[in-house]
C-alpha cells in the first residue's frame, strides 16, 4: 500500500521537492498540497499539475478535509515547528527538512511531543545518502587506517550575486551554518563516528560580499574520542568551487582518507596507507539517493518498522553543533556543546 502523505510548504525548493523526488517514489501518494501563500500556491498548482480542490493555504483544513498518515514539511524555518506540532498532534508521521526548529529548546519540544504520541519525526539531512560518504563512514568504522586524528573539511561556492531584495539567499539567518553547513555538521557525525563537544567559530564577511549577514567561517569542532575537525567555509570565495559536500582530507594513525561528491567536480573517494602510493576505490551505487534516500527510508520506518537514522532525537546532536557555532561567533569564545545552549536571538 502506498504511503498518503499531505505536503506543506510549496515554495521553490517545495516545488522541487514534489517534482523531482516525492512525484518518482511509487510508495508515496501525495493527497494534498499546502501553501500559506496563495499566489504560491496558485504557481505551485500550475507546476506540479494537481486539483484544485487538493491545495490549501492551511495545514489543519488539509488534515480536516484529507486521509492521510504523514505530513512533508518543506516549508522555510519559521514554519517547520508550528506545521510539526500541527501534524504530531494529529497523530500524522512528520519528515522534515533542516534545520528543523529555530531553537535547541524548541526541536527538544517537538521531539517530546513525537515521542508522547509514539509518532515518527525524522529529519531529511539527505546528504548522508550518497554512496561515497556512507563508504569513507564504513572505511572509518572498521578502522581500515586506524582512528581518526585531524579532519580538514573546504568547502567553497560564489552565491555573492544579484540584491538582497531580489535574491532571498542574500537576506538568510547565518547564510552560512544554518543553511549549508548544517549538511556537513550531520556528516561529520556520520563519517567520523563521534559526537561534538566543543566548538570555537569565526564568522566574517568579506568586503565584497553582498549578504547581509556573515557568508563565511571558520571553525574548530572537538569530538568526544579525541577526533578535531577543522572547517572552513564560504559563499563569497572566488577560489574554484567545491562539491556540495565539500573537500574532506582525513588524517588517520595509519594514512590518509580523501573524498568528495555531490556537484561538479567528480566524485572521488581516495585512500592512502603511510608510505604508500594514493589509490581510489569503487563505490557501489545505492538504489536511493540524496532527498529520494530520505524519503524512501521515511517511507520504510512508517510501512514496516524501519529504524529511523536521522530521527528528531539523534538530529538534536547536528542541531546542537550547529547553534553552538551560531553562539561562539557571537561571544568570540569556544562553546562547550555539553552544556545546555541559551535561546539565541
Amino acid at each position: 500500500m502506498t504511503l498518503r502523505i499531505i505536503h506543506v510548504g510549496l515554495g521553490g525548493w517545495g516545488q522541487s521537492w514534489a517534482a523531482d523526488v516525492v512525484a518518482h517514489n511509487k510508495e508515496i501518494e501525495t493527497v494534498a498540497w499546502v501553501e500559506v501563500d496563495a499566489p504560491t500556491l496558485a504557481k505551485a498548482q500550475e507546476r506540479l499539475k494537481f486539483p484544485a480542490e487538493s491545495g490549501f493555504t492551511s495545514l489543519q483544513e488539509a488534515l480536516d478535509t484529507v486521509d492521510a498518515e504523514a505530513v512533508l514539511i518543506t516549508a522555510s524555518l519559521p514554519g517547520h515547528v508550528p506545521s510539526a506540532v500541527t501534524a504530531l498532534n494529529a497523530n500524522k508521521h512528520v519528515l522534515l527538512e533542516k534545520p528543523f526548529a529555530g531553537s535547541v529548546q524548541e526541536a527538544q519540544q517537538v521531539v517530546e511531543l513525537a515521542e508522547q504520541r509514539n509518532l515518527l519525526l525524522m529529519i531529511s539531512q539527505n546528504y548522508r545518502h550518497v554512496g561515497i560518504a556512507r563508504k569513507a563512514a564504513e572505511l572509518v568504522k572498521n578502522q581500515e587506517l586506524g582512528q581518526v586524528g585531524v579532519v580538514n573539511i573546504d568547502f567553497r561556492r560564489w552565491a555573492n550575486v544579484g540584491e538582497v531584495g531580489s535574491n532571498r539567499h542574500l537576506s538568510l539567518w547565518h547564510p552560512l551554518l544554518v543553511d549549508m553547513s548544517i549538511h556537513h555538521f550531520d556528516l561529520m557525525r556520520m563519517v567520523i563516528g563521534q559526537e561534538p563537544v566543543r566548538v570555537q567559530c569565526t564568522t566574517y564577511s568579506p568586503s565584497w560580499s553582498k549578504f547581509v549577514e556573515a557568508p563565511a567561517a571558520a571553525l574548530t569542532i572537538t569530538f568526544d574520542r579525541g577526533a578535531i575537525v577543522n572547517y572552513r567555509g564560504s559563499w563569497v570565495s572566488p577560489a574554484p568551487q567545491t562539491n556540495w559536500a565539500g573537500e574532506w582530507h582525513m588524517e588517520c594513525e595509519g594514512g590518509e582518507i580523501f573524498w568528495t561528491c555531490r556537484g561538479e567536480i567528480p566524485d572521488a573517494l581516495q585512500l592512502r596507507p603511510l608510505g604508500k602510493r594514493m589509490r581510489s576505490l569503487k563505490v557501489p551505487e545505492l538504489e536511493y539517493v540524496d532527498r529520494s534516500g530520505t524519503l524512501n527510508a521515511f517511507a520504510q520506518s512508517v510501512k514496516h518498522g524501519a529504524p529511523l537514522e536521522t530521527s528528531g532525537r539523534d538530529n538534536l546532536k547536528t542541531l546542537a553543533l550547529m547553534f553552538g557555532a551560531i553562539r561562539s561567533a557571537e561571544i568570540g569564545q569556544p562553546v562547550d556543546l555539553t552544556e545546555p545552549l541559551p535561546i539565541l536571538n
